[in-house]
């Protein structure tokens, strides 16, 4: 089992940046392919970015391609999304997931709690 929580989401305007964090514990992440999921309301989950156990791999959503990216310290059982020109279309709860699956055809086998990202126009 490994338990995940994300952090660093929040409100910010159009053409600003954030950074989430998914801290990870019970196993170490590199045992798992990780990811990001993002959820905006009435709309189904949507696959954003992943990457690889050791980091050499990293896929991204069209919708992102450019703006995200995903990296990881798996000394530090943590991954991380850098998200840049963010647009309101970018509104939606962001949740980490842990996955035995590659990462370039990921299936979440752990997710995260959620956390909010907001961006105001």
């Amino acid at each position: 089992q490994v338990q995940l929580v994300e952090s660093g989401g929040g409100l910010v305007q159009a053409g600003g940046s954030l950074r989430l964090s998914c801290a990870a514990s019970g196993r170490a992440i590199s045992n798992y392919a990780m990811g990001w999921f993002r959820q905006a309301p009435g709309k189904e989950r949507e696959f954003v970015a992943a990457i690889s156990r050791y980091g050499r791999m990293t896929y991204y959503a069209d919708s992102v391609k450019g703006r995200f990216t995903i990296s990881r310290e798996n000394a530090k059982n943590t991954v991380y999304l850098q998200m840049n020109s963010l647009t309101p279309e970018d509104t939606a709860v962001y949740y980490c997931v842990a996955s035995t699956s590659r990462a370039d055809n990921i299936t979440p086998d752990y997710w995260g709690q959620g956390t909010q990202v907001t961006v105001s126009s």
